[in-house]
């Protein structure tokens, strides 16, 4: 395997010659109380975006002049330490970007599910979350993708999928297992592990723990690349919230219609969500896609997956996933109730191959 073609962006992160987009964002000066109505802030956040965006691209230009001279590792990073030299703002962006998502929690709409229940009283939708969150594990994870390793992986309880085949079943459906979550303290963790060489932090189904990641963030000290390793069936309003927190969208495509999703994991308008979701994501930060190929479905998940990334979002790493084995309740569903054969592996790389995908990671 090369070197992938794209995810240049979070390679100079991680090797802090440029910062990290949440270290951006929290030199973004904005003026809001977080009494204001949900509305008015934010309609300050589609304003104050615009600034982020603005001094983003300054700054990716001015790495990109540095690019030029023979020392351009040592002028990056020296260029890189300056902005982090600089005083957070106070409020930032970063804060009014946790005051908007801590609003939502009252009526929420996290995901695509859109509950609307309120989890800071304690309610409870399909994922049985309430506004604590907590993890089953936090390490530095060798078994990711190449670019990533070594990542600091948190994985979080809950899930707002019900994939009948989840290889994770035992932390997905047990939202009030694990530890739970102090901020500050895993932040500093975050920030430890760091030094230790970790690549990234990586928040393995954020999906509805968004507050959480988001407070996290605020107390990270490190220059370190923020990894969203999700479902991508997050909300609309969680998309906006994500640009200029998220780096890399570690996003799975899992299905290539709606029937599919709907059969195995009991999600409605799965299209509808999953491909703005990573177009967006492919506008405000960068994408390693992971497609696990399931058995006897190449044809109705695959191959259209792989035309819509080749057609919508080809500037990507695309990871084509032959790990599948039937977990948890996928016996009960006998098309899917066995592995691959290698056929169907062969036949999968075909299918992604002339589809025209550049950057593929089998």
């Amino acid at each position: 395997m090369g070197a992938p073609k794209y995810l240049k962006r979070y390679l100079k992160v991680q090797g802090d010659e440029m910062p990290a987009l949440s270290r951006i964002t929290e030199r973004i000066s904005v003026e809001f109380n977080p009494e204001m109505g949900l509305e008015e802030l934010r309609n300050i956040h589609r304003e104050s975006i615009k600034e982020y965006r603005k001094l983003r691209e300054s700054l990716d230009i001015e790495a990109m002049d540095a690019l030029a001279y023979a020392d351009s590792s040592d002028r990056l990073k020296l260029y890189t330490k300056s902005f982090l030299e600089l005083p957070k703002a106070s409020p930032s962006l970063l804060d009014l970007k946790a005051a908007i998502v801590d609003r939502l929690l009252e009526n929420c709409t996290c995901c695509e599910r859109r509950c609307r229940i309120n989890r800071k009283k304690g309610e409870k939708g399909f994922c049985r979350l309430t506004d604590v969150s907590r993890y089953a594990s936090e390490f530095l994870h060798m078994g990711e993708e190449p670019e990533l390793i070594p990542s600091h992986t948190i994985f979080f309880t809950g899930c707002v999928f019900a994939c009948v085949y989840c290889q994770n079943w035992d932390i997905s459906t047990c939202p009030e297992c694990g530890t739970e979550v102090d901020p500050r303290k895993l932040a500093k963790l975050v920030d430890i592990r760091r030094l230790h060489g970790a690549k990234n932090v990586n928040f393995v189904t954020p999906t509805p723990h968004p507050h959480t990641v988001l407070k996290i963030v605020q107390e990270m000290s490190a220059n370190t690349p923020v990894i969203w390793n999700s479902n991508m069936y997050h909300s609309k309003e969680i998309a906006e919230i994500l640009e200029g927190v998220v780096d890399v969208y570690l996003g799975d495509f899992k299905y290539g219609n709606n029937e599919c999703a709907q059969k195995y994991s009991k999600v409605k308008n799965y299209l509808e969500v999953v491909q703005p979701n990573f177009e967006y994501a492919y506008e405000t930060a960068e994408i390693l896609l992971r497609h696990l190929v399931l058995p006897g479905h190449l044809e109705c998940c695959t191959r259209p997956i792989a035309r819509w990334v080749a057609e919508q979002i080809p500037q990507i790493r695309f990871n084509l996933m032959f790990q599948y084995r039937p977990c948890y309740l996928a016996m009960e569903y006998p098309e899917i109730g066995r592995r691959l054969t290698p056929e169907e592996e062969s036949k999968a790389i075909e299918i992604v191959r002339e589809a025209g995908i550049k950057d593929l990671l089998i």
